[in-house]
């Protein structure tokens, strides 16, 4: 079993940041796939980014741009198996419950772990 805990979430106003943790535990190592998704009041759950074994990223589409620019940046710290989410200049559109998810296969695939949540609220 793996366990997920997510922290790191709260309210904000518009433009500000936040740095989201997930510490993982149980039968977990560094050949797992990681990620964090988000789903907001009314809509489904969408993707944000991923960060596989080798270190390689990929990002949902609708906050790609943010990655790129530099505002969303995800890291992993294997030796304290913890995944994180740096949010910057957010904005109200990025108010959902974050959630954290973790499984052995491909990160395009289906997560097997979850963590329980992390709500993010932004202020206009």
């Amino acid at each position: 079993q793996v366990q997920l805990v997510e922290s790191g979430g709260g309210s904000v106003q518009a433009g500000g940041s936040l740095r989201l943790s997930c510490v993982a535990s149980g039968k977990i190592d560094r050949s797992y796939c990681m990620g964090w998704f988000r789903q907001a009041p009314g809509k489904e759950r969408e993707g944000v980014a991923t960060i596989d074994s080798d270190g390689s990223t990929s990002y949902g589409d609708s906050v790609k741009g943010r990655f790129l620019q530099g505002q969303f940046t995800i890291s992993k710290d294997n030796a304290k198996n913890t995944l994180y989410l740096q949010m910057n200049s957010l904005q109200p559109e990025d108010t959902a419950m974050y959630y954290c998810a973790a499984d052995p296969g491909w990160c395009g695939g289906p997560y097997n772990y979850w963590g329980q949540g992390t709500q993010v609220t932004v202020s206009s």
